[in-house]
């Protein structure tokens, strides 16, 4: 449609301009005339970028000499492994101790981490469903933020930046947290940690031709632990892992859903985490009708501190010893493949149960069709809502002391967004 244009004689315009009575009104005109010269399809005069989809997570060293620094970051982390006042050195004497047998572990499984693989494909297939049923949010362009391993959330917002979000241009950015169930030692962290560097790298930008503050506009997925389409992926996996049993033995397979643990201390403050991992539980038992018993474990126990638990492989041993020996695995925290399920729940837990004929793990999420499809969905939804983030982002701990939280948690909150921009 061709641009509209408003014809008004100058000569009397300019007369009345100069009139006391007409001032007031003379700036509503010149907008009005603004406003009517841009075509109507289009009411924004600013190239559209298109919406930038990141997912965040914890991430994982792709090679054996990314092990090193990986754990640097990671026990320097006191969201997620507090050490207290003594963070800064106790941080690097355990990464630095610990590195030998974490490489041990990376080469057992390849010599890296497949996470990143995982990652990058799934936003980008997400993005391509994305721009089917969002045309009015396209184009989608995928980006991955990991908190401890390359591609880092600084080295994200650099690129967002160079591929022309922000900087005086706007451009609205998802970050889509990639731990269904929230956590303040994860989503958290990865929420503060691009909180900082969206403060570093725009927090002095100037307004952008529309008078508008010309710095990203963010909005948050911050937690979807009973989400249908994640329900579905994860039960349709367990049903079909259950086939594998003899039909007479299938009912009474235990289900043992395995998620990371977390600090005593962290649960303590308040952390959401249990019983959102709860809630995933349940909505994927309900929709197996309970078709089996089950109990929820907890992995990836560091240090001597209390964790939550009881811990994965404990709980396999003991019931092995009380003579239940077809045990399933489901890794319920996790949507892709890492060290966690190929190392220590495939090598450790199964390896060293002494059935691994019996004891077996679901198929990982990766890339799951049905998975790829609820991660689409579930964008759309949050596209289309209008809403920063969730209700529940705004909350804090009833034992959080954190300020850099409090700031993050605020900023997120007061993004306006408007629904399906």
């Amino acid at each position: 449609m061709a641009s509209m244009t408003l014809r008004l004689p100058t000569a009397q315009l300019c007369k009345a301009a100069r009139s006391s009575s007409f001032r007031p009104s003379l700036r509503c005109a010149q907008q009005q005339m603004r406003w009517l010269a841009t075509p109507t399809t289009h009411p924004v005069t600013q190239k559209n970028v298109g919406t930038a989809m990141v997912f965040l997570n914890m991430g994982g060293p792709s090679t054996l000499d990314e092990v090193g620094d990986f754990l640097s970051r990671l026990f320097a982390d006191a969201d997620l492994i507090p050490l207290g006042r003594l963070q800064n050195y106790l941080g690097p004497l355990i990464s630095k101790r610990r590195t030998p047998k974490i490489q041990k572990q990376y080469g057992a499984i390849g010599g890296g981490s497949p996470i990143r693989k995982w990652s990058e494909y799934q936003c980008e297939e997400m993005c391509k469903i994305l721009d089917q049923i969002s045309p009015e949010t396209a184009p989608h362009k995928p980006y991955v933020a990991f908190r401890y391993a390359n591609p880092l959330t600084e080295e994200m917002y650099k690129k967002l930046l160079a591929d022309g979000f922000g900087n005086g241009r706007g451009g609205r950015a998802v970050a889509f947290t990639q731990y269904p169930q929230y956590s303040c030692s994860t989503t958290g962290s990865s929420l503060n940690e691009l909180w900082k560097w969206r403060q570093r790298l725009e927090g002095k930008a100037g307004p952008s031709e529309d008078g508008k503050d010309g710095t990203i506009r963010w909005s948050v997925i911050d937690r979807w632990p009973t989400h249908p389409g994640l329900v579905e992926a994860f039960a349709r996996n367990i049903e079909e892992k259950l086939a594998e049993y003899p039909e007479e033995r299938r009912k009474d397979v235990v289900l043992l859903f395995s998620a990371h643990s977390l600090p005593m201390s962290v649960v303590n403050r308040g952390d959401p985490y249990p019983q959102e991992i709860g809630a995933t539980v349940q909505a994927v038992m309900q929709r197996l009708n309970f078709s089996n018993p089950y109990r929820l474990c907890y992995q990836s126990q560091v240090g001597p501190q209390p964790w939550l638990g009881p811990q994965t492989q404990t709980s396999v041993e003991e019931y092995i010893h009380k003579g239940q020996k077809d045990l399933v695995l489901i890794p319920i925290a996790f949507t892709s493949d890492h060290i966690e399920t190929l190392y220590e729940l495939d090598q450790e837990v199964i390896g060293e149960s002494g059935h691994p004929d019996t004891v077996k793990r679901v198929e990982s999420l990766n890339g799951n069709p049905v998975f790829i499809k609820a991660l689409a969905d579930l964008a759309k939804e949050h596209l289309d809502s209008g809403l920063a983030c969730s209700h529940q982002n705004s909350l804090r701990c009833p034992g959080c002391k954190s300020e850099r939280c409090a700031a993050s948690k605020k900023f997120f909150a007061g993004q306006e967004i408007l629904p399906g921009h």
